[in-house]
């Protein structure tokens, strides 16, 4: 992509309004623009992050076993009376009149509407296990959204639901949404924490909620420095083997780590003084086991293979897409801009060249831009008649891995610069050189197709 073709809007002062580096810089960087409170509408760049951001939670997803769907955002308020959460939801929920004077909402999460789903079609043991989810937007109307899209109104999200027969097959679901979720925030560069929390509106006796430690979190959060210390790696795990999973969750959730509304202070006192911690947690994910409780209230119920009709045990599993953007930001930034992690990049790397017009520094970036595109990567070639610290700025600012710049004086010795935007070293190559070592750097961060 030209970067004089591409619309890239970025600002140079801060908008008065962003109280956060998140959202400070998501708005600098031409990524995102206020429709109304807490509304945003997503420009490219935002939008092409968002997606790499979702194509990885369905590569996920799947290689979990899991099936992925679509709900409609609007559902009729019947499902949420009969299950008894209409009116106990609260006013975070848009409800809404057609004009046959129905009463409609506007989705803040589906838990009614994919049992209903379930118990037109399902009324067979045979049938399960079933986890189906989807990524789609929600809306919750918040009485301060604030923060950018870390808490805003109308947010992407993926939301999934397990039907089980029991309930030890249900927490071996709740198992492998850990694993799923685990391998997803580390392939986005961020360590997410399983920590203990309470189950809310949802419900459910089970349930952790993954959080990003940073200032500008949300939540209190308390827990065991040793936590920060496990990864979860390229190792293959069976999502079909109960052992497996299960000793995954055991390893990360054993010490001690729990947002403020669980938080139990002779317990956390057990842990080593020098270990424990107290910060500021950003909420990127949730997964809920709550048993029966909207199969009993909708009557989702299977056949077994004695003959008798139970509800199915069920959990739901969130992520939240759009506010990942905000958490990997907080996360991953520096004074000059954004930071972004390999697997997310908008644009792999960005081309400068310090002399446009230059008929051999011009000749040079396009072929570097036709060779990084036809490995499978995509540049951002800065082809614009600016000055060079105006491109930096730029190219620091967006946040892009990995910058080549291309000068006639490099040019010469027949070198280019390749420079590392998370670690400001550079070192001079050969334009193929540059080449084979960015498609090396991305050989582990592909992003494949669904």
């Amino acid at each position: 992509m030209r970067l004089s073709r591409y619309f890239l809007p970025v600002l140079k002062e801060t908008p008065s309004e962003a109280q956060i580096v998140s959202h400070r810089l998501m708005l600098r960087a031409g990524m995102i623009k206020q429709s109304a409170a807490g509304i945003y509408s997503w420009l490219p760049l935002g939008f092409k992050v968002l997606r790499k951001i979702e194509n990885i939670v369905h590569e996920e997803q799947m290689r979990a076993g899991h099936i992925p769907m679509q709900m409609p955002t609007l559902q009729s308020a019947d499902l949420w009376k009969e299950s008894g959460r209409y009116d106990a939801y609260g006013e975070e929920m848009l409800r809404i009149t057609d004009r046959h004077g129905r009463d409609m909402l506007y989705t803040p999460t589906a838990e009614e509407l994919i049992t209903d789903i379930f118990r037109s079609n399902v009324s067979s043991y045979k049938d399960l296990p079933l986890t189906m989810y989807q990524i789609q937007w929600k809306f919750r109307d918040e009485i301060r959204p604030r923060f950018g899209v870390m808490r805003g109104r109308e947010f992407y999200m993926k939301d999934g639901y397990n039907f089980d027969l029991s309930k030890e097959d249900a927490l071996h679901a709740y198992n492998r949404h850990l694993v799923s979720y685990l391998r997803t925030y580390e392939r986005m560069g961020l360590q997410a924490i399983p920590m203990r929390a309470d189950g809310g509106p949802i419900g459910g006796d089970y349930t952790h909620e993954f959080l990003v430690l940073a200032e500008t979190g949300e939540s209190e959060v308390f827990y065991d420095s040793a936590v920060t210390d496990l990864s979860f790696g390229d190792r293959e795990i069976d999502y079909d083997s109960v052992e497996q999973c299960q000793g995954v969750l055991e390893e990360f959730t054993t010490k001690y780590a729990r947002t403020d509304e669980t938080h139990d202070e002779a317990l956390f006192g057990a842990v080593p003084e020098e270990r424990r911690r107290t910060a500021r947690g950003i909420e990127v994910g949730q997964i809920f086991y709550f048993g029966t409780k909207y199969s009993d209230a909708l009557g989702a119920q299977v056949q077994t293979a004695e003959g008798e009709k139970v509800s199915v045990h069920m959990g739901s599993h969130g992520i939240g897409v759009s506010r990942l953007l905000g958490a990997i930001i907080e996360a991953s930034h520096d004074d000059n801009g954004i930071i972004w992690p390999e697997g997310v990049t908008p644009f792999h790397a960005g081309i400068v060249n310090l002399k446009q017009g230059d008929a051999e520094a011009d000749a040079a970036c396009e072929a570097l831009e036709k060779a990084l595109e036809a490995a499978g990567l995509e540049p951002l070639y800065d082809d614009r008649k600016e000055r060079a610290g105006g491109k930096f700025a730029t190219m620091d600012l967006i946040g892009l891995p990995w910058r080549i710049t291309v000068g006639p004086r490099g040019l010469k010795n027949g070198v280019v610069e390749l420079t590392s935007r998370r670690t400001g070293e550079s070192e001079e190559l050969a334009p193929e050189a540059a080449v084979a070592k960015l498609i090396e750097i991305y050989a582990d961060h592909r992003v494949t197709g669904l």
